[in-house]
Formats: C-alpha cells, structure tokens, sequence
C-alpha cells in the first residue's frame, strides 16, 4: 500500500486501496452476501459490515506500522548522530569551515603532492619515438635518402630532389642537374660540404647547402651509362665520390677548390650490376653486386677485394657502414652482418628488404609494405616499428637527430632520434 496516501488520511488510502486485490475480495464477499438476502435480510448487513470493516482495518494496521517505522528512523537516526559526535568533539573546526586559510591551504598541498607523485607512478620504459607521415611536393618513387647538417635529402624517379631542414619539405630540383628529367638513383652528402646524386643517363650533380646552387657533373667522361648509386665521404674541401653502374663497375672522383676529377672505372667482381655503395670514410668502403658478392676498398675506391658473401639465399639490395664493418640486406629479408672478420646472418622478419642504415647507435631496415625494423648497434634483436606508410620503403637515412625512409608513391616517413636508441 502506498505509504504516502497513508501518510496524508483515509480518502487518500481508500483510493489506493481501491486498486488492491483486498479491496477485489471485498467486493466479491459483498455481492455473495447480497445475494442471499432473499434468504434472510441480515446477510445484507453482513455484506455492508464486510466491505466497509476491510478498509477500515488496513488502514489502522497500517499506520501502527508506519508509527513503527518512523521510530525505527529516528532511533537510528539519533544513533548515527551519537555515533559522529566523538569525532566532532576530538577534531573540532574552525569557524568558517572550508572558508578556513589552514584548510585551503592542507588541500593545496596535498593536490600538489598527488600532483607530483602522478608522473612517476606512470613511469615505465620510454616508447620509440613514432614515425610521421611527410608531406613533399611530389608523387614520384623515391630511391634513396640521406641526412646531414640536419638537413634530409630525397632523390625520385622523375629527377626530383627534395630536401627538409626542418621546415619542411621542398623541391631542390624537380627535374634532375641536367634539367633531363632522368630517374636519380642515389644521393649522399659529406657533412659541411656536398650533396651528391646520381641517377640514369650518367645524371650526375653536386648540391651546395650553402649557397643553395648546384653543379651538372652529368657524363663523367663521357660516360653515359645508368648509375645505380653514389657514395661520398671526406672533408668540406676534399670529397671522395664513388659512382657505380649496372655493368658492375665503379668509378672514383675527387671534388677541390670547385672542380671534379675522375678516374678511370675498376670492376670488382665479374661484370655483375652493382647494388649500393657505402663509404666509412674516405679510404674504406664497401660495395655488393646482385651475385651474392660483397667488395671492400682501403684506397677510397681505386681497387677492391672481395669480402664475401656466398650462402645468401636472396639478391642483395643495399650496404651501410660504420666503424666496426659493414652489413648488406637482401630481398629475402635477412641481414648479414660482417665484423671485418666473418660474416652473420639476422632475419629482422619476412618481409624483403630494399635498404639500410646504420651508425654508433643505431640500425635501420626498410622494406616491402613500409616496413622498418630497428635495433640497437650493440645488439642483435630486431623490433619491428610500426610506420603509416604502406608503400615499399626505397630507402632509409640516419642523421643525429632523425631518421626519414623514402619509398613508392611520393612516400617519406620520419621520426626525431631517441636519446635511448
């Protein structure tokens, strides 16, 4: 029954209890008792007696156990306040409650406590930096990449140079050094000095940071034939440039005071295209051809001795260098490691591998579906890092505070270095 029509007197109830299943037996009891009056007319006040008596009844019941309840209330009511008032005596307020300076004032400190206590209770292993989508103005495959003086280099298949310094990408060039269109292969730069690209055509050129010109050194000797890739180390006024083409020759020049000589072609191996060149610097350097073979140089280029490989199960793509030795990848995506001394084999995943890079503290794989894969130069485990590129990945450039990858379709990803990389 409801307590609020109880609560406010009987008419209210009665309305209530009209809708009840007591008031329905009620009802049913007058109309039996009613009917039997023609037997004798006291069942007619039975009947009456009944129907009114129920309601009557319910509703005195009722609201003895209504009295009941709220005492039950107020006892236990008084027993709460009992109960807290030990603890108002022990630890009286101030007057002014939460308007109180010394209160504000608790609060503040603890916040800032919590405040503080925050970060490092979220601390754990720091992240690798993310790699980042780059906007360049172009859509052409992109070859190959390098970085230096913080600046990026990027060289397409339609004679594209492209280069950030950290306010983004630009076009250098947008149609090669000879202004041929021919599709660039390779770029690499000497920190302080040059940026060198190479490409089809025998498309050769020497960029100027500085002044932002460049130099068309297209042709050397008058060769012509497709270059699949350049290397370059040395100083600002004495740079060391390795070219090398599909007919698995390499050709040595030498950039001073503004003018390039170049040396006659040598053939490491025999006659296989050549895949990629690395310099360590201006003596030591590493070519592979696309016949399993891994050439070094001590003379910056003049004459080569193989070093390996034998045993690779797929073509190799690409070779970096650093001071310990060298490594190549392949398109079966392994990479074999070589200390000077023997080579290694490190499978990074399944996929195939196009390029590398790597330094002090770091290497880089990138291959097919915009993989890349990272690792510690100290160690040997490959990780898998996550990139938005879905292109396949061409190339890929270390520099001290980034590292950018280069592929199909215009595509350059990005990520600052880590201090823990």
């Amino acid at each position: 029954m409801n307590e609020r029509a109880r609560a406010d007197g009987f008419v209210p109830f009665f309305r209530q209890y009209t809708k009840t299943w007591q008031h329905a037996v009620a009802t049913a009891a007058l109309t039996a008792f009613g009917t039997l009056t023609f037997i004798n007319r006291l069942f007619a006040v039975v009947a009456i007696s009944v129907y009114l008596l129920t309601p009557a009844v319910l509703y005195v019941l009722s609201s003895s156990s209504g009295r009941e309840q709220s005492e039950s209330n107020r006892r236990s009511s008084g027993a709460d306040a009992e109960s807290t008032e030990p603890d108002r005596e022990r630890n009286p307020e101030p007057a002014g409650e939460s308007d109180s300076p010394v209160e504000s004032s608790d609060t503040e400190v603890t916040r800032e406590s919590e405040s503080s206590q925050e970060p490092e209770e979220s601390q754990g292993p720091e992240s690798p930096p993310a790699w980042t989508t780059a906007t360049v103005p172009c859509e052409e495959t992109l070859h190959d990449a390098a970085v230096a003086d913080g600046t990026a280099y990027a060289v397409g298949s339609e004679g594209s140079v492209l280069a950030d310094n950290g306010d983004g990408w630009s076009a250098v060039l947008s149609d090669g050094p000879g202004a041929q269109s021919n599709a660039l292969r390779g770029v690499d730069a000497v920190e302080g000095g040059g940026v060198w690209v190479a490409g089809d055509s025998g498309a050769v050129g020497r960029l100027d940071p500085e002044s932002g010109r460049h130099v068309d050194l297209s042709a050397p000797n008058d060769d012509t034939n497709n270059l699949a890739g350049v290397a370059v180390a040395g100083t600002p006024d004495d740079e060391t440039v390795l070219l090398i083409d599909g007919s698995g020759r390499v050709r040595r020049g030498r950039y001073r005071e503004g003018e390039t000589a170049w040396e006659e072609p040598v053939t490491p191996g025999s006659g296989s295209s050549l895949a990629s060149i690395a310099l360590q610097d201006a003596s030591v350097g590493y070519a592979c051809d696309t016949n399993q073979c891994v050439f070094e140089t001590d003379d910056g280029g003049r004459t080569f001795a193989q070093s390996g490989l034998g045993g690779a199960d797929g073509t190799l793509t690409d070779v970096a260098a650093d001071d310990d030795g060298c490594a190549v990848s392949d398109d079966s995506g392994v990479v074999h490691r070589y200390d000077g001394e023997r080579w290694t084999p490190e499978r990074p995943g399944e996929d195939a591998l196009w390029a590398l890079a790597l330094d002090e503290t770091l290497w880089l794989a990138a291959g097919d579906g915009g993989t890349v894969y990272e690792r510690a130069a100290d160690a040997t485990d490959w990780e898998r890092t996550p990139t938005p590129a879905t292109a396949s990945l061409r190339g890929v450039a270390l520099g001290r505070e980034r590292a950018i990858a280069v592929g199909a379709e215009g595509t350059v990803v990005e990520r600052p270095r880590s201090e823990t990389r």
